[in-house]
């Protein structure tokens, strides 16, 4: 282990020693004349080049894998026996500077990924004014921010206010006002102000933390394009060493065999669809979109339908009541239904204890929730006309009129009873901004339906489907009805998405081909789904499809890429040797030049990823890949 050590921290200087060396040979035979400086500092400039590549060979072959460095070191073992000491010489200082350009390059390809660990915070300010290290920091611990500071936790704030830049967690470089009560989340920055917060999450359990956990576990999910090379990388290599093997046998030119070792090493072959993927995630993952993964990607990719949940996915899930019909209700009546619903995290039962604002609490027992109709306690119900029906409680035909009038308005309602009709809330749901065209951006770019399901009434849900363009829509569905209709049409042979909350529609986003949270840092979005858009920005959806779709491509691009190389490098080998003409140019040292360069292509290739962007006009592109 000592020695593997000592050859990564010394690989530069042994690359650039080894070149040295051959422009000494160089030197020696065409201005010093001198046969046997060629020949010493070949040989040197080869052991010193070999020797790293033998290492990483043998430590593969404990793994009882055959790998491209132990097809190399054959070779050039082989060179040096029919001593051909140009060629073992230039092409182990090819192997070592393509890897020297390799690490160089699939560092600015991580690099998106690198900039996010980077901000992550190491220290955390007591109100003492005393300087922490951030894995000292407990719950519950009280912190100092200060004016262009980051946040060092998920908390709470307690006392101070200020603006936060969240762009670290959401991608999207805003100012946020905060004060007292409101969440503060790690890695984000106090633009202006002064904020005491109160530790709630800290270390790799705070959204920040398990963002980068999440992008890092995504970089080794492999996509079924990269499996599929993996399997074949496993075959394919031991065959090329076999097959020089026979070559060697059946033409006795131990030449011709190496120089095939080298010309068939599938390097660009098996690092490019996996360089691909780290790019369109990093690119994801720095604009507040977390892809989970290479096929992720891929399934996304080759999406034909969209399923949208409406609360909080279409609308912004900040509700308000905008109309109250009072048939009657007290204001015990009215106490009681504060007390339910704050029993409830539903975006009306909120929307219905901010209408109300003070309310004395008062006891309520047999507390039930009746899914897709609504909540019950004692003889209070509060929830859609199919509960009260199932009570036995009757609107008359005032109240029929105005439920079906603010339905018509689009607007969700929320009938309250006891032994009659009470109360009738109208409650307003804005739509997000851009939705309209974001799902004309998706249809161009090749989604064919896109469907809204959900659990509010036929005529809401018809409203909001008109104002954003959406033709079909499921109204009147519980979750299970959501699960199953994600079921059908996967059975139909649609290649199906499902964008919810991340919270009541775990069990679709679960099912679908690829499941897909908007999100505001919520640890079940995060955990549950396939793909996490951490902003409130809807136009992530169409960015993160275009993104999908131009990984894709850059994957099979790389491939092809490969195999061209391959071919073209085996083709001149074999036409080379019969003609005698190509056959001088391709050799071994040739065929490590284009082996390296290949995987440099591959390489360079993804790096367009990192810049990815969606053009917005009128024509709606998908991007610029």
């Amino acid at each position: 282990m000592k020695l593997q050590a000592l050859l990564k921290k010394y690989s530069n200087q042994l690359t650039g020693l080894s070149a040295l060396l051959i422009l000494i040979a160089y030197s020696g035979k065409y201005l010093l004349n001198s046969y046997f400086l060629w020949t010493f500092a070949l040989l040197l400039a080869t052991f010193i080049g070999l020797v790293p590549i033998a290492f990483q060979a043998v430590q593969a072959l404990k793994f009882k894998q055959v790998s491209i460095e132990l097809l190399v070191s054959i070779a050039v073992i082989a060179a040096l026996f029919i001593q051909e000491y140009e060629e073992s010489a230039i092409v182990t200082f090819l192997f070592a500077f393509g890897a020297f350009l390799e690490k160089k390059t699939l560092e600015k390809t991580r690099s998106s990924i690198k900039s996010l660990t980077e901000i992550a915070p190491s220290t955390a300010l007591r109100i003492s004014g005393e300087v922490i290290d951030i894995n000292d920091v407990k719950i519950n611990d009280e912190l100092l921010v200060k004016t262009g500071a980051q946040i060092p936790v998920d908390g709470s704030i307690y006392e101070g206010a200020g603006f936060v830049n969240e762009s670290s967690i959401s991608g999207e470089s805003a100012e946020i006002k905060k004060g007292v009560g409101d969440k503060v989340f790690a890695g984000t920055l106090l633009e202006n102000g002064s904020l005491l917060i109160q530790a709630e999450k800290v270390g790799e359990d705070t959204t920040f933390g398990k963002i980068i956990e999440l992008v890092e576990e995504a970089q080794d999910t492999k996509s079924s394009a990269e499996k599929f090379i993996d399997r074949f990388a496993k075959y394919y290599t031991p065959s090329v060493l076999v097959l020089s093997f026979l070559i060697f046998i059946v033409s006795q030119d131990i030449k011709l065999a190496i120089t095939l070792l080298v010309l068939g090493c599938p390097g660009a072959l098996v690092i490019g669809p996996p360089v691909s993927n780290v790019a369109g995630i990093g690119n994801g993952a720095k604009k507040g979109i977390l892809i989970k993964g290479g096929n992720i990607m891929t399934n996304f990719s080759q999406t034909d339908l969209l399923l949208f949940d409406k609360t909080g996915t279409l609308t912004k899930g900040k509700t308000q009541v905008s109309i109250t019909k009072n048939y009657g209700a007290s204001t015990e009546l009215i106490n009681q239904v504060a007390m339910l619903e704050s029993q409830s995290d539903h975006p009306l039962a909120k929307a219905i204890i901010d209408e109300i604002v003070e309310f004395t609490k008062v006891p309520l027992q047999n507390i039930e929730v009746i899914k897709g109709q609504g909540i019950s306690a004692d003889h209070l119900l509060i929830g859609n006309e199919k509960l009260l029906e199932n009570h036995q409680i009757f609107l008359n035909a005032q109240q029929k009129n105005d439920l079906i009038k603010l339905q018509k308005h689009g607007l969700s309602t929320v009938l309250i009873a006891d032994d009659k009709v009470r109360l009738l809330y109208g409650i307003t749901d804005e739509i997000r901004p851009n939705v309209k065209e974001t799902l004309t951006r998706l249809k161009k770019q090749g989604i064919k339906e896109l469907i809204m399901l959900t659990g509010d009434n036929e005529s809401t849900a018809q409203s909001i489907a008109q104002q954003v363009g959406i033709s079909q829509v499921y109204a009147n569905l519980l979750p299970e009805d959501k699960a199953k209709i994600v079921q059908d049409y996967k059975l139909a042979g649609k290649k199906v998405a499902f964008i919810g909350d991340g919270i009541n529609d775990s069990p679709s986003i679960a099912l679908a081909d690829v499941g897909i949270a908007m999100s505001s840092g919520t640890d079940i979005a995060i955990e549950t789904s396939d793909i996490v858009l951490m902003s409130s920005n809807f136009d992530n959806l169409s960015y993160a499809h275009s993104l999908a779709k131009s990984t894709r491509k850059n994957m099979r691009q790389n491939i092809l890429i490969a195999l061209f190389v391959v071919i073209f490098l085996l083709s001149g080998l074999i036409l080379g040797n019969s003609s005698g003409f190509i056959g001088q140019y391709v050799n071994m040292a040739t065929g490590m030049f284009v082996h390296e360069a290949s995987i440099l292509l591959v390489i360079l290739n993804a790096m367009r990823l990192i810049p990815h962007k969606k053009i917005l006009s009128k024509n709606f592109p998908v991007a610029n890949d």
